[in-house]
């Protein structure tokens, strides 16, 4: 494959559409099609492959994407480090709309979806203890700070099968136990990318308080009701990941994410 970068970002299509000079490329892996074909460009010369995970025209629901396929052709791409921003919902009254939160834990609710590439023969157990990207969850710290971001050090993002919202017993036992997000997308793609090595850090745009939030008469979720704080938000998201994606170098000497494999096999 001739075509490579260097920087993955998985979301969706406003992250991409403003840049000049780009190149749509089709990825083949063993694990069928990708959501979409990838849009590579550069952004601070750095060159960036981006991936709309539910589609560009978002016709993929969140059990339905082909995450290991997403994950392999990234790799496949060359790509090494990558951002995995998305919407979410909030857990925790002091964790409103608007603000972001770089988590730095998921807990997996989703059932069926395949999310390892090592079903044998050769048995491997990656260790998932902190399962993402402590130098790149720094970077987007330090860079939300400096442009005066509300952005949250570390969150709990709980994972579920959806496409359905959460009850409100649901919502409210997920922020009893302490989570801080909610989310139909953050698993197995986070998994996924330290089983290859890669670095891989989450970015979570709350967009509003799940049904379940104590203190919050907010109504029902609603798609439509997410769909437009997001879009109303998406510019700042933006800023945010083409300021931090220039200072994104290579993997450093001694990452955990590059070494996740060390020992994990029998």
């Amino acid at each position: 494959m001739t075509v490579q970068a260097d920087v993955g970002v998985f979301g969706g299509a406003g992250f991409y559409s403003f840049l000049a000079d780009v190149e749509e490329v089709a990825v083949d892996t063993p694990y069928g099609p990708t959501s979409d074909r990838f849009v590579i460009g550069e952004v601070g010369g750095v060159r960036v492959a981006f991936l709309p995970r539910h589609g560009r025209n978002h016709h993929l629901p969140p059990h339905a994407i082909p995450y290991r396929a997403n994950v392999w052709a990234m790799r496949e791409l060359g790509v090494r480090r990558v951002i995995g921003p998305c919407a979410a919902g909030s857990l925790a009254l002091d964790v409103p709309p608007g603000a972001f939160v770089v988590c730095d834990q998921f807990v997996d609710r989703t059932n069926g979806r395949p999310d390892t590439f090592y079903d044998g023969p050769v048995t491997t157990h990656v260790s998932a203890a902190d399962p993402y990207c402590p130098s790149l969850r720094a970077l987007m710290l330090e860079t939300g700070r400096a442009q005066g971001v509300d952005i949250r050090d570390g969150g709990t993002m709980v994972v579920i099968q959806g496409p359905r919202f959460s009850t409100r017993a649901e919502s409210a036992w997920f922020g009893k136990m302490g989570w801080q997000v909610i989310n139909m997308t953050g698993y197995p793609e986070a998994w996924l990318a330290r089983e290859l090595g890669l670095c891989y850090v989450n970015v979570s745009l709350i967009t509003d308080y799940d049904v379940g939030v104590e203190g919050v008469d907010s109504g029902p979720v609603s798609h439509g009701a997410v769909l437009e704080v997001f879009t109303r938000n998406n510019a700042r998201l933006r800023d945010l990941l083409f300021a931090a994606i220039p200072q994104i170098g290579a993997q450093p000497d001694g990452d955990p994410c590059r070494d996740a494999l060390v020992g994990a096999r029998l």
